[in-house]
């Protein structure tokens, strides 16, 4: 029984990163096509709204389930300065979540809403080639959304995140119909204050395979894999380490009389392991540039 408890609290302490769906800050699955290729210059409003239907804990003992829907509001600026040959920009996330939980393996049930964790980013580089394009950016997750450490479905997380992104995309033919891109974001996860506990560090890497269908529609193939690449360290840090991977299919819709651009995906992550929460994404983007 002792044992069984102790795994219990371990699975428990996992799904307290749910709302981020593995480990760390960063939500898998928001990107997609052409992930990896920054807009030109100017101001943007992208509105991503995703809905994550969790079916299972990996490995945990009981019928866990939840739903997690998150408003995440993106403001990018990108400047006509140069550096390095890549045009400079910001940007910012603001995320409005609802969290659900019911995790029966350690008899919880309950609910949150509010504000999450804010995503500053002062340094975005994106590339441009005759047949490519590249991103650097580099910014930090804040720890402002409520955190507890006695609540799984918390809208933050308790601990700031410095995230590293790089990714490129590759267009095979010269009309640029076809397009290649992966992404990868890296986290370096710092330390809970009510716990004392620093989660280890987590790496995302979204794919996606997109073929032009007329009139700037485009339908593709997407997917994503999460891991956490580093070892829990503190009191009563758990042991596990979780790693999940998905694959799904994206269309996007432009709507170019009005600067707008709509962004449909579906995702289903067929593989979880090390306490990973495993479900099914829905994604849909808004994207309006000024």
């Amino acid at each position: 029984m002792k044992m069984r408890g102790k795994l219990c609290l371990a699975f428990a302490a996992a799904a307290v990163s749910v709302t981020s769906f593995a480990a760390g800050h960063y939500v898998p699955g928001v990107e997609g096509i052409q992930a990896a290729s920054v807009p030109p210059p100017g101001i943007y409003y992208l509105g991503y709204l995703v809905n994550y239907n969790i079916n299972e804990i990996s490995g945990a003992p009981g019928d866990n389930t939840g739903t997690v829907s998150v408003l995440a509001n993106r403001g990018v600026w990108i400047s006509s300065h140069k550096f390095l040959g890549a045009d400079y920009g910001m940007e910012a996330i603001a995320p409005i979540q609802a969290n659900s939980l019911t995790l029966n393996g350690i008899g919880y049930s309950g609910t949150s809403r509010g504000l999450g964790d804010i995503y500053l980013g002062p340094v975005v580089l994106g590339w441009h080639g005759s047949n490519w394009d590249g991103v650097f950016a580099l910014g930090e997750w804040l720890d402002n959304g409520s955190y507890s450490a006695t609540n799984p479905s918390s809208v933050g997380l308790g601990y700031k995140s410095t995230m590293l992104t790089l990714g490129g995309t590759f267009y095979p033919d010269v009309k640029k119909e076809w397009s290649a891109s992966v992404l990868a974001r890296f986290e370096k996860n710092g330390t809970q204050s009510q716990t004392g506990i620093t989660p280890g560090n987590g790496l995302s890497v979204e794919w996606g395979i997109a073929k032009q269908i007329g009139g700037g529609k485009q339908l593709g193939l997407v997917g994503y894999y999460q891991d956490q690449t580093s070892n829990n360290s503190g009191p009563g840090a758990s042991p596990l380490n979780p790693r999940k991977s998905a694959i799904g299919i994206q269309f996007d819709y432009p709507i170019l009389d009005h600067g707008l651009f709509l962004k449909f995906a579906g995702y289903t992550e067929y593989s979880a392991s090390g306490g990973a929460v495993k479900g099914n994404l829905l994604r849909m983007t808004i994207v309006k540039a000024f």
